[in-house]
């Protein structure tokens, strides 16, 4: 009876340590629970205020209207439109996320009144000013990234997952990001963004949860601080819209001259 015993002890072990999770599989399965718990809401509309803010405190406000189309089996399409203060009024920003290939970025400058596009190997530059590199613009797919979970950590009094996201994409600017994701409704919290050199660049926040459709959840406010600038951009969204009825004709980018 003891031989039993001790035989099914050790197949049992056997067995727990050929089918452990990795760190790896188990990074990567919250990553897809992330995009699972975020799929179906077709497109969506918001309104925002980005405050720029420099190193001795002194601020800059503008307001931008936002408006995101869903993709199935790709990224999602994106449209934001400066409306204040003046010397920005007119600029809009589209992007064209992707999972297998380069995004696709164009911006319309109102002084120039011309359509730049965006090279592919040349994103990580600040996004108008702000500390947002154009690539944070895009929209989050699992397969552009290979994940490790870390460990678990409290954020705030929230439960959270932490894991490490190291982009696939060759002309990212950043070497990795470490993201704490919310346990149960599987939302980002904070995110780390470690620059080429491997040392802490920024940190995003992400606060004021709000749920829609009764079931997708969206931050009020976002905060990204630059550790080594000690510049910071500040984000608050309000009277989010969903399901308006957006098609791909919405986010053409032969229009970006005429969006007002």
């Amino acid at each position: 009876m003891n031989r039993i015993l001790i035989t099914f002890i050790i197949c049992t072990s056997y067995f727990d340590v050929v089918y452990a999770q990795t760190d790896a599989e188990k990074g990567f399965e919250i990553a897809k629970q992330v995009d699972i718990h975020d799929k179906g809401w077709g497109d969506s509309t918001v309104n925002m205020k980005m405050i720029l803010r420099n190193k001795h405190g002194e601020e800059s406000t503008r307001k931008i209207r936002i408006k995101v189309l869903e993709v199935d089996h790709d990224g999602d399409k994106g449209l934001i439109v400066f409306d204040t203060p003046k010397d920005v009024k007119g600029t809009a920003f589209l992007s064209f996320s992707h999972v297998n290939k380069p995004d696709e970025q164009w911006l319309y400058l109102t002084a120039l009144k011309r359509v730049k596009r965006l090279s592919s190997s040349n994103k990580s530059g600040p996004f108008m000013g702000s500390q947002f590199a154009y690539e944070d613009l895009a929209s989050f797919e699992v397969d552009k990234y290979e994940y490790k979970y870390l460990n678990d950590d409290v954020i705030d009094g929230e439960d959270a997952y932490v894991i490490e996201n190291v982009p696939k994409y060759k002309y990212s600017g950043y070497f990795r990001q470490v993201t704490w994701i919310h346990k149960e409704r599987y939302t980002p919290l904070k995110v780390d963004f470690y620059d080429r050199k491997n040392e802490l660049l920024k940190t995003l926040i992400f606060n004021d949860y709000k749920q829609y459709l009764d079931k997708y959840w969206r931050s009020s406010k976002q905060v990204m601080k630059n550790i080594q600038n000690g510049k910071m951009t500040i984000l608050t969204m309000n009277d989010y819209k969903f399901r308006n009825g957006f098609s791909s004709q919405d986010f053409d980018r032969n229009s970006l001259k005429r969006i007002r």
